[in-house]
């Protein structure tokens, strides 16, 4: 399985002419997945040999705006350059509880109509990721506040036992996230691929001594 990485934005707080906010993309597969998506992230897609179109998984770190303010300029680019496909997956965006919301309020508030469904798997935080009179508790966000354009998403709670939130498991890979320190509940992503069997012959090569 090939994988390649290519940073879109190391800046922090604000983007600047020649760095963008965070955003990076891990592609793999023929897919990319994209990892934060602060402001300009569009404009360095287009300055790299990636599409935009290929992203299918968008991961959020944390709820500050240099992580995710360019997350719903980004769903409307991709629906411009989109057909309408009644079949087509939805793309899977994950981040701490919260962002659902802003997501459709954003979309709502702007009037705009995606071509293509998404959803939203939100992490549930614990007081201990930030400060306590940083700690805000979204889980009264309505749950009916959704797109109608894809199904509900998937509210994640800590596996106390493997102490991470399991978020993908596919044939070949796992992605969990991890709990992290700042001054917001934010979350650390881990991209592991599964153990592979080797192809060895081990009794021929015994023969054969």
């Amino acid at each position: 399985m090939s994988m390649d990485i290519t940073f879109l934005g190391t800046g922090s707080a604000y983007p600047s002419p020649t760095r963008g906010a965070s955003a990076l993309v891990l592609r793999r597969e023929g897919e990319c997945w994209l990892f934060d998506c602060g402001e300009g992230t569009q404009t360095q897609l287009m300055r790299s040999h990636l599409r935009a179109g290929r992203i299918t998984k968008i991961f959020i770190t944390h709820l500050h705006g240099d992580h995710f303010f360019g997350l719903p300029g980004l769903l409307c680019t991709l629906s411009l350059q989109s057909n309408p496909d009644l079949n087509k997956a939805p793309v899977d965006i994950y981040g701490p509880l919260g962002l659902r919301s802003f997501i459709w309020r954003s979309l709502e508030l702007s009037h705009s109509q995606l071509l293509f469904p998404y959803v939203v798997h939100e992490l549930v935080p614990t007081r201990e990721q930030c400060p306590a009179e940083e700690f805000k508790d979204f889980s009264s966000l309505a749950r009916e506040e959704m797109s109608p354009q894809g199904p509900p998403g998937r509210i994640i709670h800590l596996d106390p036992v493997e102490n991470s939130y399991l978020l993908v498991k596919e044939e070949q890979l796992v992605v969990k996230a991890f709990r992290l320190f700042h001054r917001v509940p934010s979350f650390g992503f881990v991209v592991e691929e599964k153990p592979r069997t080797g192809k060895l012959n081990v009794q021929k090569l015994k023969d054969l001594g």
